[in-house]
């Protein structure tokens, strides 16, 4: 079963923090073959920041097999810095309640014998928590951009999202941002039912 584990950098102590950034470089530029920086087979950049909120996680085995990044977008953020143009006409949003979220991924590496269904639980399971996390943070709505198909999982999952604009090519791929809206919907539709006092976050926000 996917165990996750929330917090900030110094929360999750530095074996870990060195565990994920080895596990995003395989994922993002081994695996993905994104054009990200990287030193030592890991990857961080920039917006690693001691204020950034990660959710890992976890096989039984203690290996990480997932993870997701938020980040305030009262400071700067991978959207605003780098990849303005996703937001076409529409302001960058800047605002205590709306978090970025970023290096979003539910691949486990070398699990050759898991199945379809088990992926699908595991990634409902990391929005479901990194949502969860989101909340505890104060926020009522993520903005994140990728792939178009993510879009559509997230759909599928029956989460709120909607485009903020039209897709647009990176490195010849198809490309949008989106909104997340942590609303009724997408509480019911994760499974988020706990009142936010029972799910304390730590932050050094």
């Amino acid at each position: 079963m996917l165990q996750t584990i929330t917090g900030t950098a110094r929360e999750l102590g530095s074996r870990v923090e060195t565990a994920l950034a080895s596990y995003r470089h395989k994922i993002f530029l081994e695996k993905l073959g994104w054009p990200l920086p990287s030193k030592n087979g890991e990857e961080v950049d920039e917006f690693d920041r001691a204020d950034t909120v990660y959710v890992v996680a976890k096989n039984p085995l203690g290996d990480i097999c997932g993870c997701a990044r938020l980040l305030p977008t009262t400071r700067p953020y991978l959207l605003s810095e780098v990849f303005p143009e996703l937001m076409g006409d529409t302001p960058l949003p800047h605002a205590a309640d709306t978090w970025e979220l970023s290096r979003f991924s539910a691949t486990a590496l070398n699990e050759p014998n898991s199945n379809t269904l088990q992926s699908w639980r595991n990634t409902c399971t990391l929005v479901a928590e990194t949502v969860a996390a989101a909340i505890q943070l104060g926020a009522a709505r993520l903005i994140a951009f990728s792939a178009v198909g993510n879009e559509r999982l997230l759909r599928r999952m029956g989460v709120t999202v909607h485009r903020v604009s039209a897709p647009q090519l990176i490195d010849g791929k198809p490309v949008l941002a989106f909104w997340i809206e942590i609303d009724e919907q997408t509480k019911s539709a994760l499974n988020i039912t706990y009142p936010p006092s029972s799910h304390p976050l730590k932050t050094n926000s």
